[in-house]
């Protein structure tokens, strides 16, 4: 006889399993929420002194804390602020020299007594590199060390057995991120600088503008309105838009496509380009997203728009296809 043996995670019906995986999430929730208050006063302190500092952020920690470090220097570089993880274990084998005279140290230990950590806060003291800490407590190693403490207190961690990271590591990826956010508006950062430190991606793409993409100087197919015909068909075949922009005086006052010469097939070639104009063009700003700019052409049926400057004057051109191979509307 075969003894079967049925593991209990088995017997664990829906509805029992969807209350602990909600409990885990509520737990996770109101940790953050514990510490907003006792952590306040020494986050805005510690934004502070990574804001005034010229060097790179170095961001440091060993096992869960070090993959949270790792995600909290990522974003300081995504807002604007140098940073660089440090993993503390190699700091001792050389990667030391990634801490410059004038950067600060952001260090998590959940425990602030992790061993490896004690070469790399004994190199902060002796170089007087200051040190900013996110742990449990401010009496720890750690938190004696560090010229700021942010200390959360003691988090019931959200796993089975109440050990493993989980809520703690939570907690301290937040104030990481409050501390990213609080620095970035201390430096001003701005969409622009944002899509410069995302140049692919889909968040880069929704900071695109028209100026990005748009074509200007002499790759504008640009036609004066006593043009002839033979004229404009070269100029459009020159350019490789399918379209020729009618202006006087540098202003655009007409838009002549491929179509709009077959509509007028039968007397084309007696008229000159200001005889093909409809009405005034759709024009769009340079700091127009390049999204919405999209979104205008295709509500409008068109596959081209003029860009104009503060003053009315031609400063570029924008096609359907220039938005598409940049991956903008996917």
């Amino acid at each position: 006889m075969t003894l079967q043996i049925v593991h209990p995670h088995k017997l664990m019906d829906s509805a029992s399993l969807s209350r602990i995986l909600t409990e885990v999430l509520l737990t996770e929730a109101d940790a953050v929420r514990s510490v907003i208050e006792q952590t306040s006063d020494s986050l805005a302190a510690a934004a502070r002194i990574i804001f005034e500092s010229k060097g790179p952020l170095i961001v440091s920690g060993v096992g869960k804390s070090g993959h949270i470090a790792r995600k909290i220097a990522s974003t300081f570089s995504s807002l604007g602020k140098r940073a660089a993880f440090l993993h503390a274990a190699e700091a001792s084998h050389g990667d030391l020299g990634m801490i410059h005279d004038d950067s600060v140290v952001l260090i998590l230990s959940n425990s602030g007594e992790t061993a490896e950590l004690s070469d790399l806060l004994a190199y902060c003291r002796q170089y007087a590199i200051p040190i900013i800490s996110i742990t449990a407590t401010s009496t720890s190693t750690l938190g004696r060390t560090s010229q700021i403490a942010i200390a959360h207190g003691k988090i019931a961690e959200a796993c089975v057995n109440g050990l493993a990271p989980t809520a703690s590591t939570t907690v301290a990826l937040a104030l990481g991120d409050a501390l990213a956010v609080g620095v970035s508006h201390l430096s001003g950062t701005r969409p622009q600088d944002f899509r410069r430190y995302h140049p692919g991606g889909k968040l880069g793409l929704r900071l695109l503008k028209t100026e990005d993409l748009m074509h200007k100087g002499a790759a504008l197919p640009v036609v004066l309105p006593t043009a002839d015909m033979q004229e404009v068909v070269i100029e459009m075949s020159r350019k490789g838009f399918g379209t020729a922009i009618v202006c006087q005086n540098r202003r655009p006052i007409g838009l002549i496509t491929d179509g709009d010469m077959r509509r007028n097939a039968a007397r084309l070639w007696a008229c000159r380009a200001a005889d093909l104009i409809i009405g005034p063009p759709l024009t769009i700003r340079p700091d127009l997203k390049a999204a919405e700019a999209l979104n205008l052409m295709n509500a409008n049926g068109i596959t081209s728009t003029i860009v104009t400057d503060d003053d009315g004057k031609l400063i570029g051109l924008l096609h359907i296809h220039d938005c598409l191979r940049a991956g903008v509307g996917k």
